[in-house]
């Protein structure tokens, strides 16, 4: 039993470890100049996290943190209407991810990433629609799946060396 509640522990303190990680990246992006002059479109800097813990870990605490990560970024943020617009897209994302995890070998993680990174810009562009209830901000689709692909090789491929070069480090284990 003692050994259930240190395992516990330890994974929740990895976790938290992670989370942080996640959200410090996503306030470090925030204030960054964007890469391109258009609204809307950012690296997605967290989302390496978000993949690295999906394809080293499991489901749960890729949800665990990618959710964390959404709800303190949009209450640090002070903009509560983000976290409509970052949750949609984030679970969205996340969904397509628990797919691709089934069918992608290790040294397609990459892939992920960039699915991943057009799920979360599709799931954002329909809450747009749906909250400002203008049909207008679906041409703004095309620039953002574009945005995604690009945005999205990035990060998945950031996710994929970080797995193939972290995995002997201790904190990292299961």
């Amino acid at each position: 039993m003692a050994g259930s509640k240190k395992e516990m522990v330890r994974r929740m303190s990895r976790d938290a470890l992670l989370t942080t990680l996640a959200l410090a990246l996503y306030v470090l992006e925030a204030h960054l100049p964007p890469p391109v002059p258009v609204p809307g479109i950012k690296l997605g800097l967290a989302n390496i996290v978000t993949l690295f813990v999906l394809f080293r870990f499991n489901e749960k605490e890729a949800a665990a943190v990618l959710f964390c990560r959404i709800l303190l970024g949009s209450l640090f943020g002070g903009q509560l209407i983000s976290l409509l617009f970052s949750a949609s897209g984030g679970l969205l994302a996340f969904l397509l991810l628990l797919l691709l995890k089934r069918i992608l070998k290790p040294s397609q993680i990459w892939v992920a990433g960039v699915f991943a990174a057009m799920a979360h810009n599709l799931g954002q562009i329909f809450m747009a629609r749906l909250v400002l209830g203008r049909p207008e901000v679906l041409a703004y689709l095309p620039l953002l799946m574009i945005s995604g692909i690009i945005t999205g090789l990035v990060t998945g491929i950031t996710a994929q060396i970080l797995l193939k070069r972290l995995r002997g480090v201790k904190i990292l284990q299961d």
